[in-house]
């Protein structure tokens, strides 16, 4: 099979690497479609030899399983992030994403990311979706609409509320569309030109540029002084941090979902004051996938423009180099072209 791979010259290309084949519950998954993530950074980066081995989001098809189980030959499943365990608490829970222990592939085998043509899975954590649904949209059950999902479901965020989302990369993009299908006022907070335009044709209400030295004022205007219902960070910056717990009104709460830095957190002042919540949200519980992929049903348009570059896997290096530049929503491969 071939997988992606990033050379030492700095290129992108494929590789060739050996088919795998399933063992026990881990199952053989021919990939159909591939969301790219957050690959592109090591992209940008020197390095003194051939790395492979990218990607953590997948949908594709069962082709074959060594026994019985929880899928058969000829499912489409979205292929899940991360190894858990499947023993420990958390996974036994749908939280498979926090385990400890996580798991190896088996021995002699390779195939565990998603850049390639065939990747092994537990059957555990292969989600299976209806015929009606493209693989290039269920794919989004990952990190385009998962985590922001994941973050929508633990805040309870309905149409009563106003939601803020910071840093309007693929995961905030996606969450806009999370908030708009939940019929939430979503104000997104974005200086990059490309995704500010985007998160407004996604549902939006309102962009504003963080850069601004007046946001805080701007979004305290918007909500007659009380502050955002609801808010999350997409972003990681630990300016983001700030300005989502200083827009939060008294009881409100807020996610924490891109990966960043530290920022100042006063108890007094922004815990026990406001009394506001805040959690750490990186994936959705699985029990939760079948809500998940029936938004995903219903919100195909905004699927279309949320996906605005589709490359073949023989295409990487273009693929990574776009979304370098900023300029793009969510980024698809096609391992097989």
């Amino acid at each position: 099979m071939k997988i992606a791979a990033m050379f030492a010259d700095g290129s992108g290309g494929t590789v060739d690497r050996p088919d795998p084949q399933p063992v026990d519950d881990f199952v053989l998954v021919k990939i159909r479609s591939v969301p790219m993530c957050t690959e592109y950074k090591g992209f940008k980066e020197e390095r003194e030899q051939d790395a492979a081995g990218f990607g953590h989001e997948a949908a594709g098809e069962v082709v074959a399983v060594a026994q019985l189980g929880r899928v058969k030959v000829g499912d489409r499943v979205v292929v899940q992030p991360q190894l858990g365990c499947g023993a420990c608490w958390l996974c036994l829970d749908g939280e498979h994403i926090h385990c400890q222990n996580g798991r190896r592939l088996p021995e002699g085998q390779t195939a565990g990311h998603t850049y390639a043509q065939y990747i092994l899975k537990p059957d555990w954590l292969l989600s299976s979706f209806p015929e009606d649904i493209s693989y290039k949209h269920a794919g989004m059950a990952c990190c385009g609409l998962g985590p922001t999902f994941g973050a929508m479901q633990k805040m309870n965020v309905n149409a009563l509320d106003t939601v803020m989302i910071t840093g309007m990369g693929p995961v905030g993009l996606g969450g806009v569309i999370n908030g708009h299908y939940r019929g939430a006022k979503v104000i997104a907070v974005e200086s990059q030109p490309f995704r500010a335009n985007l998160a407004k044709e996604l549902g939006a209400t309102v962009v504003f540029d963080p850069n601004d030295e007046n946001v805080l004022d701007k979004i305290m205007d918007l909500t007659n002084g009380l502050g955002v219902d609801k808010a999350m960070d997409c972003s990681g910056a630990s300016a983001a941090h700030r300005l989502m717990v200083d827009a939060l009104r008294r009881k409100g709460q807020a996610c924490f979902i891109g990966q960043g830095g530290d920022f100042p957190l006063g108890a007094s002042r922004d815990m026990i004051g406001k009394g506001i919540g805040l959690h750490g949200i990186w994936h959705y519980n699985l029990s939760y996938f079948p809500a998940l992929i029936k938004i995903i049903s219903q919100v195909g348009n905004q699927l279309d423009k949320f996906i605005t570059h589709q490359y073949g896997m023989s295409q990487v290096q273009e693929a990574w180099a776009q979304q370098c530049t900023g300029n793009a929503g969510k980024v698809v491969l096609d391992p097989w072209a």
